[in-house]
């Protein structure tokens, strides 16, 4: 089970953190990744950590400007957002899988917390 929290409103150029909590399972087997989905648009790979490997993914559109982290004690997946765009604007959800940043390829999907960058 996924619960995904920490969305909000804030201004263009501004920082966000996203908590991803993976109650359950297995994480060491599973890459988490943060997706997201706009309005009329489909849903996107943001990023992805690999629980294991501890190695970390971006699409090209968030480099250099999301960090992904975790939190083992908590069982928690961070993603933290800086230099937010009003293009940012989207219901970011975490999602377990293998590696890959096909929607459709994710095994487990928490719900979706709300993001939105005024301009």
């Amino acid at each position: 089970q996924l619960q995904a929290s920490g969305g909000g409103l804030v201004q263009a150029g501004g920082s966000l953190r996203l908590s991803c909590v993976a109650a359950g399972g297995t994480l060491s087997i599973y890459v988490l990744n943060w997706f997201r989905q706009a309005p009329g648009k489909e849903r996107e790979f943001v990023a992805g950590l690999n629980w294991r490997r501890e190695s970390t993914y971006y699409a090209d559109s968030v480099q250099g400007r999301f960090f992904v982290s975790r939190d083992n004690a908590k069982n928690t997946m961070l993603l933290q957002m800086n230099s937010l765009k009003p293009e940012d604007t989207a219901v970011y959800y975490c999602a377990a899988g293998p590696l890959s940043q096909r929607a459709a390829m994710m095994d487990y999907w928490g719900k979706g917390t709300q993001v939105t960058v005024s301009s």
